[in-house]
């Protein structure tokens, strides 16, 4: 975390998407889907994974991966195709004050903006069902842009599109690399465990009251 007195000047307030405002496990379809807990660990691992899935987010179409992945597994075909047409039930609700947090925010006009790893195709699936969006004033998607957190790029990137210099915002990711990339490369950083930890640090900041 930036000291306090070079994060005096932040107004603006950029979210992660995935672990910070939303839930998010792969496990949460397929446990619906395989039964036998050893043979979903193992699907898990070696079948649909959390690296293989990043293809997506990084802007890897689903029809070239799932098509590759079910000529290599062809019995688990119908699971590979259900990640495709499925994938929002990997999402099972927010996480637990998060969503509070961006209301309580936007309530006081704090400018809200948001740079998540996630794929194309799933945004557009997922984006329309969460009206918590409408709150952003932009969102910079790694699928769409082809480019993926912790790279440097997308963190220049945000900073133009959303119009700030340099110390004028603090991100809230989950994952330590992307926290460690984005204080390099502008912003200040909060790495994220919990909506209360994060509420008390906003409101140290004088963002929250």
């Amino acid at each position: 975390m930036w000291g306090m007195a070079k994060m005096a000047g932040i107004s603006t307030v950029v979210f992660d998407v995935g672990r910070v405002l939303f839930e998010w496990d792969l496990r949460h379809l397929f446990a619906k889907l395989i039964s036998d807990s050893e043979e979903l660990d193992w699907f898990l691992a070696h079948v649909v994974t959390p690296e293989w899935h990043f293809q997506h987010d990084a802007g890897r179409p689903l029809a070239d991966m799932t098509a590759e992945l079910t000529a290599q597994y062809p019995h688990y075909g119908p699971l590979i195709e259900a990640y495709r047409t499925r994938f929002n039930e990997t999402i099972p609700g927010p996480v637990p004050g998060s969503l509070d947090i961006v209301r309580d925010l936007a309530a006081q006009d704090v400018p809200l903006y948001a740079i998540t790893n996630f794929g194309a195709e799933f945004w557009d699936m997922f984006r329309p069902t969460q009206p918590i969006f409408d709150l952003f004033g932009d969102i910079v998607v790694s699928g769409v842009e082809k480019l993926a957190k912790p790279d440097p790029a997308i963190y220049a990137l945000a900073l133009q599109r959303f119009g700030l210099k340099p110390g004028e915002a603090i991100f809230i990711d989950d994952n330590h690399d992307n926290v460690v990339s984005a204080r390099a490369n502008g912003f200040a950083a909060h790495h994220f465990t919990d909506a209360a930890t994060l509420r008390s640090e906003l409101a140290d900041l004088g963002l929250l009251q």
